[in-house]
């Protein structure tokens, strides 16, 4: 029985996340306390639903505070249990409530829009290690649903390798457990043939394989990545989101994400994502 549980800020993109989970075939749950989560589960896999989505309400009750003894006993009922965090830079939730026109749910007349997000983000920061996080910053909503689609669509009881293309110019992504600079090495982007192009054209990796420090750039990161992969196994992640930037994030970063999973997917469960491409 798999059982995903949805968490993180308020306008990150949860309802989204949750429309994506019920076209892939979950049954799903909006803002539901943390306290009615197991029970929850229980009538539902009598009603045999063995796939359920429930986004996590941290407004009511306790929180989240729970969330790690909810998850053990969610487990020891036969449950595959994952947690995803999704989240978002301050500045683009203001903008997103800014524009809908929506009331934050922490909102009140002593807090402002931003004070009332970062209450929200310190009430959340205990269980943000807890999952996967997604950065939803950037993202239009066809690209969340279609992340979302990937992320449910691996084992979740094997370590899965994760490799996201940047810019460094809309910054660094919050999902990011390694992040590698590629910035140092010939810009495609000056090339105009090849600036209209990305890092996935034939004619941009025949541009940057050319350059020996690529090359270089590639095996130190490979090496690096390759070694420390054990490591991380051991100490029960599911997940390792390793985030490779360039200055706009089409060209250099691009061609490395996917050299780099083809290269580990023989061996490990790889996605990509490519945050400025869409």
């Amino acid at each position: 029985m798999d059982l995903l549980l949805i968490g993180g800020l308020s306008g990150s993109g949860k309802n989204v996340a949750l429309g994506a989970l019920e076209d892939s075939g979950y049954y799903t749950v909006n803002n539901l306390p943390l306290p009615l989560v197991a029970a929850t589960a229980d009538h539902l896999a009598q009603a045999n639903r063995d796939r359920v989505a429930i986004a996590l309400d941290v407004k009511t009750g306790p929180g989240l505070g729970g969330l790690p003894e909810t998850i053990a006993k969610l487990k020891a009922a036969g449950w595959k249990v994952r947690f995803l965090y999704l989240d978002a830079t301050t500045l683009e939730l203001v903008k997103r409530f800014s524009e809908t026109r929506r009331r934050h749910p922490f909102s009140s007349g002593d807090r402002t829009l931003t004070e009332a997000i970062e209450h929200e983000r310190v009430l959340l920061e205990d269980v943000r290690p807890l999952g996967f996080t997604f950065d939803t910053t950037e993202l239009p909503a066809a690209a969340l649903r279609a992340w979302i689609k990937d992320f449910v669509s691996v084992d979740a009881s094997r370590l899965t390798l994760l490799f996201e293309s940047f810019g460094y110019k809309h910054g660094i992504p919050l999902d990011a457990d390694l992040v590698f600079d590629v910035r140092c090495l010939p810009n495609p982007h000056y090339e105009p043939a090849l600036q209209p192009l990305s890092g996935r054209d034939k004619a941009v990796v025949e541009f940057l394989e050319r350059v020996p420090e690529v090359e270089r750039m590639y095996n130190d990161i490979y090496h690096f990545v390759g070694s420390w992969l054990p490591d991380y196994a051991r100490d029960n992640r599911n997940y390792l989101t390793v985030a490779i930037g360039c200055t706009g994030g089409r060209h250099r970063s691009v061609y490395f994400v996917e050299r780099l999973a083809r290269a580990f997917s023989p061996r490990y469960q790889v996605l990509t994502r490519h945050r400025e491409l869409g």
